[in-house]
């Protein structure tokens, strides 16, 4: 149904969503982010965010629409572009806020899309023994398309947005 291709997609955004935490976590506010370690931090995230933005156009419409939690992914490709014909324009405090809120269900949609690719398990742990994606080894623990389906079953009068990672282990 869905092409297997959208994996590598997947797994370099949320690669790159992790390494946007661990390089904002030891900041409290955006100023220091950006300024501390002659503008470091801010520099690599903002590459992780063209990354982001265009793995995010390559991954299957039909794959987008079909995931529970919904995601303006033309934000996300957006984003991606202004920031590369733009740089001197990114707006710190937008990138700050999107760190900390949006990527939570930018990250909680990509899950569900592997859930829905129902990749063998092979494929799966021949891309988490990569280095690459070595901050993902969370998804060893991912649940099929069934476990999925039962989860929001179980959960059905709780908003499935907030269902987050640890949800799913249980």
């Amino acid at each position: 149904m869905y092409s297997q291709k959208n994996l590598i997609y997947i797994f370099t955004m949320l690669e790159c969503i992790e390494k946007c935490w661990i390089y904002s976590k030891d900041y409290d506010n955006t100023h220091d982010f950006v300024w501390e370690n002659d503008q470091r931090d801010l520099n690599a995230t903002i590459s992780l965010f063209i990354a982001i933005g265009e793995e995010s156009k390559k991954i299957d419409e039909s794959l987008k629409n079909d995931i529970e939690i919904k995601i303006k992914w033309k934000n996300i490709a957006g984003i991606r572009d202004k920031i590369s014909h733009n740089y001197r324009g990114v707006n710190e405090d937008v990138l700050w806020s999107i760190i900390h809120s949006d990527l939570y269900d930018v990250k909680n949609a990509l899950i569900e899309m592997i859930t829905l690719l129902n990749p063998p398990k092979e494929a799966l742990n021949e891309f988490l023994d990569s280095i690459y994606y070595k901050h993902l080894q969370y998804l060893r623990n991912i649940p099929n398309s069934e476990t999925l389906e039962a989860m929001r079953d179980i959960k059905s009068d709780k908003n499935y947005e907030t269902i987050t990672l640890n949800d799913l282990k249980r």
